[in-house]
């Protein structure tokens, strides 16, 4: 089990670090041909705490920045709507034109059948991406106010030298204070591009995960970003690729003996709209694998992975037992790739029905 700190003695159920973008959505549509496009709000780490608040009912709260103009207010609003604490948003000042800070856009194509979901990032001199080491007082927020669990991931560690600094900086102080850290790879080769590519990727990715307790991340996550190899890995789930998954983990917890639990999801993507989905956890010693659903409908993939850490984070806040977690996880992943946007749009009601085996008949 995971000595997770009690909810009386904390503010907070989980905090996340991470950038927050708009995202623009063209709906049906392509975004080179889009006339008009739906806004959301959406970042890696922020969806997980927004999952956990909105549909398991935890209290979260997210650290970020952004350029204080209609544009960061705009994404504070959405952030509200989810029920997230926007109380540790840094506010930058704008200088009217962008050139030295400003704030991230992800347009985002949900694919359809033989066309993968596409995504358009532009996000240079943002806010987040300037934060660094000293920003934040970690003391404040884990050993004053209290945190059970800290979230956090490698897109935000990717975005600046300054900020794998703070992620570093934050890991080591959650540790301190004896809350769990779980850390999500999601390995984007075109983020660390700019600041050293996969060299630098390793570098710091190995650098936090020494203060990590759950790991969280698929076969090229382990490979690219801590420099486990895997034989026999391919888009397509089976069997053998499972055991070579848990070869790899295996490698990686002798490595990082710090590392309590680790998990991904298992998919085989057989289009944009229909994949295989499951999910497998490690704990302790010992393999857990969720429900594993074949030719899962999905109306929009993106956030998937997010929500699949959500209710995972969940199950160990609530249950405190891997096996609930990663089914957890499994089932809230899958209900969140059938509603548009990064978020969640679903209840906990919802996500227990499924993971108990519960179908699509309709509900009056």
């Amino acid at each position: 089990m995971l000595t997770i700190k009690d909810a009386q003695d904390c503010r907070y159920d989980l905090l996340s670090l991470g950038e927050i973008m708009l995202r623009l959505d063209p709906g049906e549509g392509r975004v080179r041909t889009a006339r008009q496009f739906q806004a959301w709000e959406g970042g890696g780490e922020y969806n997980v705490a927004r999952g956990l608040r909105r549909c398991f009912g935890m209290r979260t709260a997210v650290v970020t920045a952004f350029a204080d103009n209609e544009v960061g207010r705009l994404i504070e609003d959405f952030i509200l709507q989810g029920g997230v604490d926007v109380s540790h948003i840094q506010w930058v000042p704008y200088d009217g034109v962008g050139r030295t800070v400003r704030n991230g856009l992800n347009f985002t194509e949900r694919g359809f059948g033989i066309r993968g979901a596409l995504g358009v990032p532009d996000r240079g001199l943002t806010a987040a991406s300037q934060m660094k080491p000293g920003d934040v007082d970690w003391d404040h927020l884990f050993g004053e106010l209290g945190v059970r669990w800290f979230h956090t991931g490698g897109i935000f560690a990717a975005l600046s030298e300054s900020a794998a600094e703070l992620t570093v900086e934050a890991v080591k102080a959650a540790n301190k204070h004896g809350t769990i850290v779980s850390y999500d790879l999601n390995y984007r080769p075109s983020l660390w591009k700019a600041i050293g590519g996969h060299a630098k990727a390793q570098e710091v990715n190995r650098a936090i995960a020494k203060y990590v307790d759950v790991m969280i991340g698929n076969e090229e996550d382990f490979t690219a970003c801590l420099g486990f190899e895997v034989e026999g890995m391919d888009e397509n789930i089976s069997s053998i690729q499972v055991d070579s998954f848990k070869k790899m983990i295996g490698e990686a917890v002798k490595a990082f003996p710090n590392f309590k639990a680790t998990a991904t999801t298992l998919r085989t993507v057989k289009t944009a709209t229909v994949n295989d989905w499951g999910a497998i956890c490690w704990h302790d010693g010992a393999f857990y694998e969720a429900t594993y659903r074949e030719n899962l409908e999905i109306m929009d993939r993106v956030g998937g992975g997010d929500s699949f850490a959500s209710g995972l984070i969940y199950g160990f806040l609530a249950k405190n037992d891997p096996d609930e977690a990663v089914n957890y996880g499994a089932a809230h992943g899958a209900l969140a790739m059938t509603t548009p946007g990064d978020t969640t749009m679903v209840t906990v009601a919802e996500v227990e029905k499924v993971k108990g085996g519960g179908g699509a008949r309709v509900v009056r």
